[in-house]
Formats: C-alpha cells, structure tokens, sequence
C-alpha cells in the first residue's frame, strides 16, 4: 500500500515527502477531528476517575499546593515552604 501510495504522489522526491506529510496530517486531523468525537459516546470511558488512597481525585502527594491555598515560608521545615490552612 505505501509503496502504491509512493509511485501515485507527483512530482519527483520533494513533492512526494509534502504529499506524504500532507497526507498524514490530513488523516491525523480527520480521525482527531470525526472519528474520534464519534466514537467517543460509545467507549466505556465516560465516568474513570483516578483516585488515591485517601479517597481525593487527584490527591496524594503532599509536595502539591492545591489551588486557592496560600503559600507562606516555614522555616523550620526540611521541605521549605508549606501550604497554610
């Protein structure tokens, strides 16, 4: 097929490395753009939700500031700064 697809694209050997990026470009597009918003109702990933041990979405890693937290400077911390609450 791909041989195929080399002898049919014009114009000598640049013209067929454009064509063939081109034409990768145009399925990736079609598939991100049609096929995959098509199918997505029908896979069964609607409702996954990672979660960690202590039952958060997301959470777990203490390093981590959520959003809306102040962060003020604990000098007496190995870490450095943590969040306050």
């Amino acid at each position: 097929m791909y041989a195929w697809l080399w002898r049919k694209l014009p114009f000598g050997l640049r013209g067929k490395v454009i064509g063939s990026i081109a034409l990768a470009l145009a399925t990736v597009a079609l598939l991100w753009y049609v096929v995959f918003p098509w199918a997505e109702p029908i896979l069964p990933f609607d409702d996954v939700q990672v979660t960690s041990d202590e039952g958060v979405p997301g959470g777990g890693d203490p390093g981590l500031v959520p959003p809306g937290d102040v962060v003020s400077p604990d000098p007496s911390a190995p870490g450095g700064p943590r969040p306050s609450r």
